[in-house]
């Protein structure tokens, strides 16, 4: 997971760092500096926050897998 793809996922669910911070267990400023690229939390840290986002029907698009060619997210349509 990027750093954008971590803003993209909270926005599609209008969360905000505290609630990511709430549903992973971590605390807000590992998302804060993550976010802003101060520093790369480690890979334990990406996985809970993956899994907090998947949870909430995210889906992550690795490189190709977009219009764009990056990686990117999608939220999983609810039927």
């Amino acid at each position: 997971m990027t750093p954008a793809q971590c803003r993209a996922a909270r926005a599609l669910l209008d969360w905000s760092q505290q609630q990511l911070a709430e549903a992973a267990k971590i605390g807000n400023a590992t998302i804060r500096n993550f976010e802003s690229s101060k520093s790369a939390p480690q890979h334990a840290t990406l996985d809970v926050l993956r899994r907090a986002f998947e949870a909430q029907g995210i889906i992550f698009l690795a490189d190709g897998e977009t219009t764009s060619g990056g990686p990117g997210v999608r939220l999983q349509s609810r039927q």
